[in-house]
């Protein structure tokens, strides 16, 4: 696994990922936890992000995210970052989400 800074509004972190496709989608899979945590049937918490973050300082209490999210493999506030569009992000986040909300209900 590669690892990704990622900066976008008030997020920034280092995560282990597969790929920047993925470290975008772990982002917004933290802001959205804040607002609809999910939860299996039985209350608990079900991250099933497979992507592991180390804060590099102290993240604020509620993660806003910009309009991009910054992703390096280099550090932050680097000239080389891929920038993803948080929208789209968000899209291809939800489109998962409820991939797998369909998924659970079936089970």
């Amino acid at each position: 696994m590669a690892k990704f800074y990622v900066q976008s509004g008030t997020l920034k972190a280092i995560v282990d990922s597969a790929d920047a496709q993925r470290a975008a989608l772990w982002a917004v899979h933290q802001a959205m936890q804040q607002i609809a945590p999910i939860e299996d049937s039985s209350g608990h918490n079900r991250d099933r992000s497979h992507v592991d973050c180390f804060s590099t300082s102290a993240q604020p209490n509620f993660i806003s995210l910009g309009d991009t999210i910054l992703l390096s493999e280099i550090g932050f506030d680097h000239d080389d970052h891929l920038s993803v569009d948080t929208f789209e992000a968000f899209r291809e986040w939800h489109s998962l989400w409820h991939a797998l909300e369909k998924l659970d209900s079936l089970m």
